[in-house]
C-alpha cells in the first residue's frame, strides 16, 4: 500500500523522482480487496501525513496553493456519488526541511488543526468521498493518472486497513507535541542552533572591533590635541621675542579667534596662527576684544600677542563724537574751557607709538583736507550742490560727520579718514528717510540736516519735535529765526545769551542778521533731532524760551506771552550774559 499517491490532473510534464523503497510504498497487484465503509462519525481521517476530507466534489482546473486549516466538514450520509478530486496545491517554493514554530520538523501524524506544512516528499491532495462504495477498477500501468470515473478500489481498501491500524494505536487526543521530531526536523534544529552560536560569536567580534576603533580615535585626539595645546615635537611655530616695530591690525565685527589668529600671522605679529589660537583659547580676557584697530608689536610670542591685544592701550583709531559737536574747537565764554571739535578728536585718535614718541595726524592737516575736493571727501550727491556754495571752505563738512562711536585706520591719510567718516555718516542719515521726508515739510535733504543741527543745539530731546515745528512755522512766514546758537557758531564760542554786539555781526550763520536757515549745519545732529524735523509736532508756535536751569521751555504764538516768558527766564538768571 502507498501513502504517496500522484493526484489526478497533475501536470503532464511533472517528472517523478523515484525514492528509496519504504514500507507500504506501493500496493501489490494481488493484495486482497478490503471492504471499506466510511466511519459514521468521523469527518476527517489521516493516512500517515495525508488528510482525507469528505466534502462536496468539484472539478475545477488544478491550482497550486498551500494547504489551509479548516474545521472538518460534517459527513452527510446518502449523498449523491461524486468522484473524488485531487488537488495539487503549491504556491511557495519547495522546502525539503521546514522548521515550525514549535521547534519540530514534519510530522508523521497529527490532527488537522496542528498541521502546518506539507512534508517535502509528499503531495497534498483532498479526497472528497461519498457514502456509496466505489466500484473496483484495475489498470495495467503504474496506477497514476486514473480517470475520475474509475477509482482505484484496491488502493483505497488497502489504505483503509492502514487507517484502522493507526487508529487503534494512537489515542484520538494525541497531539503532534507528544511525539518526537523526525530526523529532518532534528537536523534543522541542530543547524539553527549552530547558526545562532555563529551569530553570537560574530556579534562579539564586531563589538570588540568597534570598541577598538573608538579607542584608536580617542587616542589620536588626545595625542594630536596634546601636541596642539601643550606643545611637543610638532607644536606650532612661535616667536621667542623680543619683538619688532608695531603694526596696526583690524578686528572685524564677528571675527572668531581663528580669524584673528590668521590676521595676526599675515601681519607677522605671531609666527603662526595656530600658536596664537592655542594661547587665545586659554585666555578669558579674549572675550573683551571689540571690533576695531589695534597697534601690536611684530614677531612676538603668541602669549604676548594675546596680552597686547586685550590691553585697552593698544586700541587706536577710536573716538566718540557727541551730539551737537562742531568741526572746530570752541571756547565757553563763561569759563574759558575748551571744547574739542571733531578734527581734534580725530587727531588724538590717530596717534601711534609710545608716549612722548607718538605720531599723530595734526589738526591743521585735517582742517586742510576737509576743505578739499567734495567727491574725494565722500560728500553725498544730495548735499554736493549746497556744500559747493558754502562761503567758508573750512566749514564745508560741518554736520556731514554724524555723532556716534567711530573706528578708523590711523595709518590712513587725513583725506581717507574723512572720506570714511563722511560716507558712512551719509548712509546712517539716509536710513532715517531724509531723502523723501523733506517733501512733506518743504525742505531739501541738506536743509533738513541744517534744521536738525539747530534743534540739537537749542532744545532738550523731549522738546525736539516742538522746536522743529517752530523752525518750520517761522520759515513759512519768512520770519528770522533769531537763535543765539547761530551767533555763537560763527564766533567759535558757546554762550547761552549773546550780546547785542555779537548779534549785530552779519555772517552767513547769524540768524539775527539774516532770515532763513544758516549756510551750513552748526553741529553734528543726533538721529533723534533729524527725525524730529522729518516728523515735527503739530502746533502754531512761533516763539520759545528756556526759563530755568532744569531746561523747562515755554512755547507760544503770542509775542506778548513770549516777552513775559523772557522776564521769567531773566528772573531765574538763565539769560544773563557773562559780559
Amino acid at each position: 500500500m502507498s501513502n504517496h499517491r500522484r493526484p489526478a490532473g497533475e501536470r503532464p510534464d511533472f517528472q517523478y523522482i523515484p525514492r528509496e523503497p519504504r514500507r507500504h510504498r506501493y500496493l501489490d497487484g494481488d493484495d486482497d480487496e478490503v471492504d471499506y465503509t466510511p466511519p459514521p462519525d468521523d469527518d476527517l481521517v489521516t493516512t500517515g501525513r495525508h488528510a482525507v476530507v469528505y466534502d462536496e466534489p468539484h472539478f475545477d482546473e488544478p491550482h497550486y496553493e498551500e494547504p489551509h486549516l479548516e474545521e472538518p466538514q460534517r459527513h452527510e450520509p446518502h449523498r449523491e456519488h461524486v468522484e473524488p478530486r485531487y488537488e495539487q496545491r503549491y504556491e511557495q517554493p519547495y522546502d525539503p526541511e521546514s522548521v515550525y514554530e514549535d521547534g519540530y520538523g514534519p510530522r508523521s501524524y497529527g490532527d488537522a488543526l496542528s498541521y502546518r506544512e506539507t512534508p517535502a516528499d509528499d503531495h497534498p491532495y483532498v479526497d472528497d468521498h461519498v457514502d456509496e462504495p466505489d466500484e473496483a477498477h484495475t489498470y495495467p500501468d503504474d496506477g497514476y493518472d486514473r480517470p475520475h470515473d474509475e477509482p482505484d478500489v484496491a488502493f483505497a481498501e488497502a489504505e483503509t486497513q492502514i487507517i484502522s491500524a493507526i487508529s487503534e494505536e494512537i489515542p484520538p487526543s494525541a497531539t503532534p507535541e507528544e511525539f518526537p521530531p523526525t530526523r529532518a526536523a532534528a537536523r534543522t534544529q541542530a543547524r539553527s542552533r549552530k547558526q545562532a552560536r555563529g551569530r553570537a560569536r560574530r556579534g562579539k567580534v564586531f563589538g570588540v572591533l568597534a570598541a577598538a576603533a573608538v579607542l584608536i580615535v580617542l587616542v589620536g585626539v588626545v595625542f594630536v590635541g596634546g601636541k596642539l595645546f601643550f606643545g611637543g615635537s610638532d607644536a606650532p611655530a612661535d616667536y621667542a621675542g623680543p619683538g619688532g616695530p608695531e603694526v596696526v591690525v583690524q578686528v572685524h565685527p564677528g571675527d572668531t579667534a581663528e580669524e584673528i589668529a590668521t590676521t595676526l600671522a599675515d601681519r607677522d605679529v605671531v609666527a603662526s596662527g595656530s600658536a596664537f589660537f592655542n594661547a587665545a583659547v586659554q585666555s578669558n580676557a579674549m572675550n573683551s576684544v571689540q571690533p576695531g584697530f589695534y597697534s601690536l608689536s611684530t614677531q612676538i610670542p603668541a602669549d604676548d600677542a594675546v596680552q597686547e591685544l586685550v590691553d585697552p592701550a593698544s586700541r587706536v583709531g577710536q573716538m566718540i563724537i557727541s551730539e551737537g559737536r562742531q568741526l572746530h574747537d570752541t571756547t565757553d565764554v563763561q569759563t574759558g574751557a575748551k571744547k574739542k571739535g571733531i578734527y581734534t578728536l580725530i587727531s588724538e585718535a590717530s596717534c601711534l607709538g609710545d608716549a612722548g614718541q607718538q605720531k599723530c595726524i595734526s589738526y591743521d592737516d585735517l582742517n586742510a583736507a576737509g576743505a578739499g575736493d567734495l567727491s574725494a571727501l565722500g560728500v553725498p550727491d544730495w548735499a554736493k550742490d549746497s556744500v559747493a556754495g558754502v562761503p567758508d571752505r573750512d566749514r564745508q563738512l560741518e554736520g556731514l560727520i554724524a555723532a556716534g562711536s567711530w573706528d578708523f585706520d590711523p595709518t590712513a591719510g587725513p583725506a581717507a579718514i574723512l572720506q570714511k567718516l563722511v560716507s558712512e555718516s551719509s548712509a546712517s542719515y539716509e536710513k532715517t528717510g531724509i531723502l523723501t521726508a523733506g517733501n512733506q515739510v518743504g525742505l531739501t535733504p541738506y536743509k533738513m540736516l541744517v534744521a536738525a543741527s539747530l534743534v540739537e543745539r537749542e532744545a532738550m530731546p523731549d522738546d525736539f519735535s516742538k522746536v522743529a515745528r517752530v523752525i518750520l512755522n517761522r520759515l513759512a512766514v519768512n520770519q528770522a529765526l533769531q537763535f543765539d546758537s547761530t551767533v555763537n557758531y560763527a564766533l567759535d564760542t558757546t554762550e547761552l545769551a549773546t550780546t547785542d554786539a555779537d548779534r549785530a555781526q552779519v555772517t552767513p550763520w547769524n540768524t539775527y542778521a539774516s532770515p532763513g536757515l544758516p549756510a551750513t549745519p552748526i553741529s553734528s545732529p543726533s538721529i533723534g533731532a533729524l527725525q524730529a524735523v522729518e516728523q515735527p509736532a503739530p502746533g502754531d508756535w512761533i516763539y520759545f524760551v528756556t526759563v530755568d536751569s532744569k531746561g523747562t521751555t515755554l512755547f507760544t504764538k503770542s509775542y506778548d506771552e513770549h516777552l513775559a516768558n523772557i522776564d521769567q527766564a531773566l528772573n531765574n538768571g538763565i539769560l544773563n550774559s557773562g559780559r
